[in-house]
């Protein structure tokens, strides 16, 4: 292991120096529950050395021999300090207080701590953790992390019941989900109304949207990397909550003799039950669950391994007609070793699947299909010396898709059985990075990641003349599927295509004084998996398909620089973000695409390029009884797509044309209100500029039909989203030592019931004639009450 840190150390041009130095390292971890701390700052005290901790709340620290005083400092939490002799290498574990009592809930912050805030060089970063945002007003009485970072500057979704989020003018398959560490495809519930993360089992969350660490792949956009609580290591502790359409129970306490701990969490919607009251809608059922687990055990001061899992499911059945059901399962086994003082490891073996089912009971027919994927990983923190850390590993990750499987479910079924093509992928990374304090006031963190994609074999692949899968007919102005010449089979050993790319990333960090700073970030990333979707919102049907033969992987540059400045003793705050981002390979959908039930998805795409560049603003207060933040992004999001081996002037001829998820401007405003001990009042506002969207510009005559015809793509706009949701948070006065806490959240969502349009149709009236629009809007406003306790 020594030879490989050295190794690093030389490819990273850095040069050890023998000195008189001793190392101090431990963990920190909450006093109350024994839950490690992610982010918590860990100091020297009048000295610039300093560092983190990292996901598992280890830190590392190298200082001269001497007398010290440590400081650990998080966010919410009493700071603590002792005094430290530094004459050997110690391990000096912490434990810290809350500083106030208070429902663990989850609050949006740039970082755990100011003083990392402006030495970092992390730009587009943003945390979540255990705090106070429970309190936001939400859909249906439910809060969650995806509804939470949809207010800060730069990330959007694509209007309301719908799935996923976008972030910098990106698709939402260009984000990189994560829950301890397994990718998550489908983020949603009750179509996009609900996420799949509850609240009560997730410990922290990082949602990293411009400088993206080397550890991290397959991605082009953003990373949102979740961790699910430890469980409580102290004693037994419960959390839950019962609201308007859903509720929750988390159950966690220490197991194996106090050397370990348990968390199980479940979460349940009821509304399929309210729906039998009502006459037309008595046999439709509407509904999702989702269970978290978590467990851990230490085998000593060194060794320590966790077991996690994640199941969710949503079922939509109409009258028993049409019956919908999809979800997420996921596992992780992971170890943490630590070899010594300076060197830390975490190994991960992690499953995941998304599958879903639509079941047509008046075409007496099943469709089923999934995505698996099984990850080894294995994860190394150098803590070289008080000025340079190193991170490195590698991973690989085994792709198995099922696009999907018709069968009829009765003999009488006019369906025939089809099987789509399975596909198989395999991906790997190396990565080595450093955070690098090169002088007091300048800091890099630099890296770069070599990542290899093979489609392997053990199918066929449709050939077609000249190599062009889409042919563009000059006569009729479209684009059609090219004339196949055959086919071709690659055994189980063979590769149908490989790839392989280096992504070097680079952020740099200069402290102006003790309150500013400037930041500026380069990442490359690359993306070997797309979500394959026609539509504007993402639903459960869509496909997922990895580059091969005619898909190219996407590529991405993007540049960021930043500045941050602190104001008032860290009463408020400021973070200004501008950004340029390209994007090569970006697949767009010829007019009329089909892709569903199609082994040839090459045939209804063309290769394009985007970009996104905009200008972010995020101005936060956050001390006193009176705390918020106003978000604000100026921002541009396009697509161009050629006609390329297809020949033709590609979609808009050729031009550059507005992305869906294209928001000239998004603003963001969210207050939080301290009246006394028992009532606090918050309130969310919200304006974005409508998505883009593609209307009728005319209309023509054919055998007595009217029909439309349409203007360049997505040259139009739906109107503004806005609304404001407000809430009241009840905390009654606890009885003396009793360890029942609750607490009571009203709140109302979009007060002044603003029709915000999901979409619009344009239409033929029976009655007279006339061609008419009709806005489909789904949320007015909506009240909601939910009871949080914990005891």
């Amino acid at each position: 292991m020594k030879k490989i840190v050295l190794g690093l150390c030389l490819l990273l041009g850095i040069t050890l120096t023998a000195q008189n130095t001793h190392s101090v390292r431990g963990t920190v971890k909450d006093f109350k529950n024994g839950e490690t701390l992610l982010g918590a700052t860990v100091y020297l005290k009048g000295t610039t050395i300093g560092t983190i901790t990292n996901a598992y709340g280890f830190y590392s620290l190298t200082a001269e021999e001497g007398t010290y005083t440590l400081v650990v400092s998080y966010m919410g939490y009493e700071e603590t300090t002792q005094e430290v002799v530094l004459n050997k290498d110690q391990l000096i574990d912490f434990e810290v207080e809350e500083s106030t009592e208070q429902l663990e809930e989850v609050v949006i912050v740039a970082e755990e701590s100011e003083r990392v805030s402006i030495k970092s060089p992390e730009t587009g970063v943003s945390k979540l953790k255990a705090g106070t945002i429970k309190q936001m007003p939400a859909v249906l009485g439910e809060v969650d992390v995806i509804k939470s970072i949809q207010m800060l500057p730069g990330v959007t979704n694509n209007g309301e019941g719908t799935g996923g989020f976008n972030v910098r003018g990106g698709a939402v398959d260009q984000n990189l989900v994560l829950l301890d560490e397994a990718i998550i495809y489908n983020t949603s519930h009750f179509f996009g109304f609900f996420s799949v993360f509850n609240t009560d089992a997730i410990k922290d969350v990082k949602l990293y949207k411009g400088d993206i660490p080397a550890k991290f792949g397959g991605r082009v956009s953003s990373v949102l990397d979740v961790h699910q609580k430890d469980g409580n290591s102290k004693r037994f502790a419960a959390t839950g909550g019962i609201g308007t359409i859903t509720s929750r129970l988390a159950l966690e306490g220490p197991v194996f003799s106090d050397k370990g701990s348990f968390l199980i969490a479940g979460r349940t919607s009821y509304a399929h039950l309210l729906m039998k009251g009502i006459e037309d809608l008595k046999n439709d059922k509407i509904f999702f669950y989702d269970l978290n687990l978590k467990t851990n055990y230490h085998l000593n001061k060194n060794n320590r391994v966790f077991l996690s899992g994640y199941f969710g499911r949503d079922i939509f059945d109409l009258n028993n007609i049409v019956k919908n059901q999809y979800g997420n399962a996921s596992g992780n086994l992971r170890w943490n070793h630590v070899f010594n003082d300076k060197l830390f490891s975490n190994l991960s073996l992690i499953y995941s699947k998304y599958d879903y089912q639509i079941e047509l009971k008046f075409a007496e027919l099943d469709w089923i299909a999934d995505i698996k994927n099984y990850n080894l990983k294995y994860d190394f923190g150098y803590y070289l010396n008080d000025k340079i850390r190193i991170d490195f590993g590698a991973s690989g990750i085994l792709y198995n898709l099922n696009p999907g499987e018709v069968k009829p479910t009765s003999n009488t079924s006019p369906i025939n059985y089809l099987k789509l093509e399975q596909k198989r992928a395999f991906e790997s990374g190396l990565y080595v990075s450093a955070e690098h304090q090169l002088t007091n006031k300048l800091t890099a963190q630099y890296g770069l990641r070599y990542s290899r994609f093979n489609r392997l074999g053990g199918q066929f692949v449709t050939d077609y003349v000249n190599n062009q899968p889409v042919v563009y007919n000059n006569k009729l102005d479209i684009y059609e599927e090219g004339e196949a010449s055959g086919e071709t089979y690659y055994g189980k050993s063979e590769s149908i295509a490989s790839f392989n790319n280096f992504e070097p990333r680079l952020g740099l960090a200069y402290q102006l004084n003790e309150t500013s700073s400037v930041k500026g970030s380069y990442t490359k990333s690359s993306q070997y998996m797309h979500l394959l979707s026609n539509t504007a919102a993402v639903t459960p049907v869509d496909v997922w398909t990895p580059s091969g033969k005619y898909i190219k992987p996407q590529l991405s540059n993007q540049y960021a620089l930043g500045y941050y400045k602190n104001f008032k003793n860290n009463m408020f705050s400021m973070e200004l973000e501008t950004y340029y981002k390209t994007i090569d390979n970006r697949i767009d959908y010829v007019d009329g695409s089909d892709l569903i039930g199609t082994n040839t998805i090459e045939t209804e795409i063309l290769n394009g390029e985007a970009r996104a560049y905009g200008v972010e603003l995020l101005f936060r207060k956050n001390k006193g009884n009176f705390t918020g933040w106003f978000a604000y992004t100026l921002s541009k999001s396009e697509q161009r797509t050629l006609g390329g081996n297809a020949g033709g002037p590609g979609i808009n001829g050729g031009k550059w044309y507005n992305t869906p998820y294209d928001r000239t401007h998004d603003i963001s405003i969210t207050g939080s209100y301290k009246f006394n001990d028992k009532w606090r009042f918050s309130s969310n506002l919200v304006y974005q500029t409508g998505r883009p969207i593609t209307y009728p510009d005319g209309q023509y005559q054919y055998e007595g039909l009217s029909i439309g015809s349409y203007s360049d793509r997505n040259e139009s706009r739906l109107p503004a989203y806005h609304r404001l949701d407000v809430s009241a948070i009840l905390t009654p006065k606890n009885k003396k030592n009793r360890r029942w806490k609750g607490e009571w959240v009203f709140g109302i969502y979009n007060v002044y019931n603003r029709k915000n349009a999901a979409s619009i149709s344009f239409n033929q009236n029976q009655d007279t004639g006339n061609n008419e629009a009709t806005r489909i809007a789904i949320f007015g406003v909506i009240p909601s009450v939910t009871y949080n306790f914990k005891f």
